[in-house]
């Protein structure tokens, strides 16, 4: 292979036009295959479902009906409903950018991140503050849990059920969510953010068609870069880390896949779900309604976001942590791809 050659194909798998699996195999796409019987990674199986919008890795799923009036900022969201990952530190108190303290580590180390790109952020638990999203280049769902959507404690008197002035609209934040993504939004989702709202179809389908099963321990693996992209950009071909794996159900469709782990560097694979075998994902974009997304199910320990921790594979989380953000916000190229998957309900058969 020729300089110009390699120089060529190291531009390439920079922006994310060419594969690496596609340098291996020749024919320019990922094979997902888990190498299982059943399949699980066979959306035939684990399903591929239809959600009713566009979606996929082609552009022209994607609208910006905003534009410049997006604000450079981001909004972090960890409110949790349920379990609460030890890394977002004690719960945040109502409102905007309430103070922080020392154990809400993956706040303040999102903040210090992105402050360093020269990126603003909010911050809050407070689920009516979902709202008027559009001024945000992208939204952070961090280890949310369970239905961290719902305005809960908000009695429904039956007698004001028809009322119009009742303040008894306990979903709000999921409308503010969706006519967000709707309008060209950016969406982040880390880790326990695929805990999070389990029973609502259309974030599950902006998770990728995915969603959260079981995971086996917390444990040493190999991350292993699956394509170039804008949000892969500068780490190496495969690096040690250390989390929880999650197992996924339905597997994701129509996605670009990013990052996967090996599961043969894995001491337990699972707890229930088989696993993914040979093609275990861990991180991938799309777009979706109109808006764009980025998705990790990594993120468990605090240590990951700490820098000089000494964290497995620290250094390397960060730079894909931001720069994922920074795709979803569309500072750099978002999910480009040599091959333009699309799902649309009048495209299927």
């Amino acid at each position: 292979m020729s300089a110009a050659v390699r120089a060529a194909v190291a531009a390439a798998l920079l922006a994310g036009t060419l594969s690496i699996p596609a340098l291996a195999n020749g024919n320019g796409r990922v094979d997902t295959r888990s190498g299982m019987k059943p399949d699980l990674n066979d959306p035939a199986i684990s399903g591929d479902f239809d959600y009713g919008v566009c979606r996929g890795t082609d552009p022209d799923c994607y609208h910006d009906w905003v534009g410049d009036e997006r604000e450079n900022k981001v909004l972090i969201y960890t409110r949790t409903a349920g379990p609460r990952h030890a890394n977002l530190g004690p719960r945040l108190a109502a409102g905007l950018n309430p103070p922080l303290a020392a154990g809400n580590i993956v706040q303040n180390s999102l903040i210090r991140w992105l402050a360093a790109e020269g990126i603003a952020a909010d911050w809050t638990e407070d689920v009516t503050r979902l709202s008027n999203l559009n001024r945000y280049k992208a939204v952070i769902f961090a280890s949310t849990s369970r239905d961290t959507l719902q305005k809960h404690g908000s009695a429904v008197d039956p007698a004001l059920a028809i009322n119009t002035t009742t303040s008894a609209h306990l979903d709000a934040a999921k409308t503010a969510l969706r006519q967000y993504i709707r309008a060209g939004g950016g969406f982040v989702a880390i880790h326990n953010a695929f805990g999070t709202e389990y029973n609502w179809p259309w974030y599950e389908g902006l998770l990728g068609n995915a969603n959260y099963y079981d995971h086996g321990a917390n444990q040493d693996g190999t991350a292993v870069v699956v394509q170039g992209d804008s949000s892969t950009a500068g780490l190496p071909g495969s690096f040690g880390f250390k989390d929880e794996w999650y197992n996924l159900v339905p597997f994701p469709t129509a996605v670009k896949f990013l990052l996967r782990v090996d599961e043969d560097t894995l001491a337990t694979k699972r707890s229930t779900h088989p696993g993914h075998g040979k093609f275990h994902p861990v991180a991938w974009c799309q777009y979706y309604d109109g808006g764009r997304s980025w998705v990790t199910t990594l993120g468990h320990d605090g240590a990951a976001f700490t820098e000089g921790s000494g964290f497995p594979g620290q250094a390397a989380f960060q730079s894909l942590i931001t720069n994922g953000i920074k795709s979803a916000m569309g500072l750099v190229p978002f999910c480009t791809t040599h091959e333009r998957k699309r799902w649309r309900p009048w495209d299927r058969d």
